[in-house]
């Protein structure tokens, strides 16, 4: 019943998070079991295959998140038939999956013909494959690679696509590198140096894995070059981490200003607009639109929701779920603030994460909401925020302010934004005349722009 008002808002596409079945009625995901089949308590197969066809009638894409990287650890019985699991590596969420040991071929062949059954028997348009580093295989062809040729083949077959987006925090610019390349051919990954980089901006925190980013400059280098760590030394991680990714088109990374991790892995599952207000807010939602990746939404921030989004399991036995808890809490020990953790056990931590869809009806929620949609159909409708080259978009930071050129023969587009708590000027190009895309001014050419606080503003090159 929300796929209308998503419709509406310009989405393009739907992503779910796991619906293998997981122990319990309520979970993110990350615990399932049983990949083949679809979460009872969601309403299982046919109820997944109906929702499927409502969004396509809709224009919508339906992207999964599937977990080929471990299974939940409650239920988990697959080894008991076959060397499903591998006793030599290990992930942080227990046994991996055996890729490249004894009896592996199999293996790989059971999580390809589960992903070939989301494509076929539930018309999925993409799966989005969950921490692709955490898929431990040292093979000369990686499954993630053999899993890139099958589904790219699959859809040749179906003369439609079946695309593949990758979690990785590798910042290995080969995840995303065409398989004919010497890469592993997954067609996007999402970008978690452009989230870091904004959240520090935006936030001014520090702690934890944002400890290597530096706000407004590290952010142009992500709209740039993709990651902003590409071979740098990491304080987090204590060594280099990343390679150079400037040759990777845009259109490959997926950028976000929130998802389900940065937003759950906080102490309080704190949303972005609790932290900062919707001015911020909508700071952050011109900066992912406008950007030349490709933008991806969390549920609700469109419209500026309040609930937390914490984490949350129902596991029946009770040791499991006192080291869950004692898990989240060590997490938690680098994160500043990280005082009153929901416990992921109780039922009224999931109550408390269910949106609340009437609040885009509300005073300052409606208007973030037709911030996002006027922004959305522009870059629709405009031709220089449809390009995504590298050639064709450029970012630079000057203190405070990020201007950002996306260049078009039929007119270029200029936006500006002020990552600051002080009044800014931002530069248009001289000699050519600018209309504010947002609003009725036509500033003079050679006269700077006046950026109040945590603003932003965009001008379309007016060509006659």
């Amino acid at each position: 019943e929300e796929l209308d008002s998503l419709a509406d808002l310009g989405v393009t596409a739907v992503e779910l998070m796991p619906v293998a079945q997981f122990p319990g009625g309520r979970n993110w995901g990350y615990d399932g079991v049983f990949a083949f089949a679809a979460q009872n308590t969601y309403g299982g197969a046919r109820e997944l295959q109906r929702f499927v066809d409502v969004c396509h009638h809709r224009g919508l894409a339906v992207i999964l998140d599937v977990v080929y990287n471990h299974l939940g650890p409650e239920g988990n019985v697959l080894g008991e038939f076959a060397p499903y699991f591998n006793d030599v590596y290990q992930t942080p969420w227990g046994p991996a999956l055996n890729f490249d040991g004894a009896g592996s071929d199999d293996v790989r062949d059971y999580f390809w013909l589960n992903a070939r059954q989301w494509f076929e028997d539930f018309h999925i348009d993409a799966l989005r494959l969950d921490a692709v580093h955490a898929i431990l295989d040292t093979s000369a062809t990686p499954f993630i690679a053999e899993l890139s040729q099958r589904s790219h083949d699959l859809g040749q077959q179906l003369a439609r696509r079946c695309d593949l987006i990758a979690e990785s925090a590798a910042n290995d610019p080969r995840v995303v590198t065409p398989l004919t390349s010497g890469g592993v051919g997954t067609d996007a990954q999402w970008n978690d140096d452009f989230h870091h980089s904004l959240h520090v901006a935006l936030t001014g925190e520090h702690s934890g894995y944002y400890e290597d980013y530096d706000g407004a400059s590290d952010l142009a280098r992500a709209m740039n070059e993709g990651f902003v760590l590409q071979g740098e030394y990491s304080a987090f991680r204590g060594h280099r981490h990343g390679a150079p990714s400037a040759s990777i088109p845009p259109e490959r990374f997926v950028v976000f200003a929130q998802n389900h991790d940065h937003v759950g892995n906080r102490p309080r599952g704190d949303r972005l607009v609790a932290m900062v207000g919707t001015e911020r807010a909508a700071l952050a939602a011109a900066l992912v639109v406008l950007s030349p990746n490709v933008p991806l939404l969390f549920m609700g921030e469109e419209y500026g929701e309040t609930a937390p989004f914490p984490y949350f399991v129902d596991h029946s036995d009770p040791a499991l779920i006192e080291s869950v808890r004692e898990g989240r809490a060590h997490e938690f020990s680098d994160l500043a603030g990280a005082t009153g953790v929901f416990d992921p056990a109780s039922a009224d931590t999931f109550e408390a994460a269910i949106l609340n869809h009437d609040l885009r009806h509300e005073d300052g929620h409606r208007e973030l909401f037709d911030l996002y949609q006027r922004l959305i159909a522009l870059r629709r409708s405009t031709p220089a925020l449809r390009h995504s080259t590298r050639a064709h978009a450029r970012a630079w930071a000057e203190g405070d302010v990020i201007t950002l050129v996306r260049d078009d023969d039929a007119g270029d587009i200029v936006a500006l934004f002020n990552l600051g708590a002080s009044d800014a000027t931002g530069l248009l190009p001289r000699a050519r005349k600018w209309r504010n895309l947002l609003g009725d001014d036509q500033p003079n050419e050679d006269k700077p722009v006046l950026l109040s606080p945590w603003s932003f503003a965009i001008y379309g090159e007016v060509t006659s």
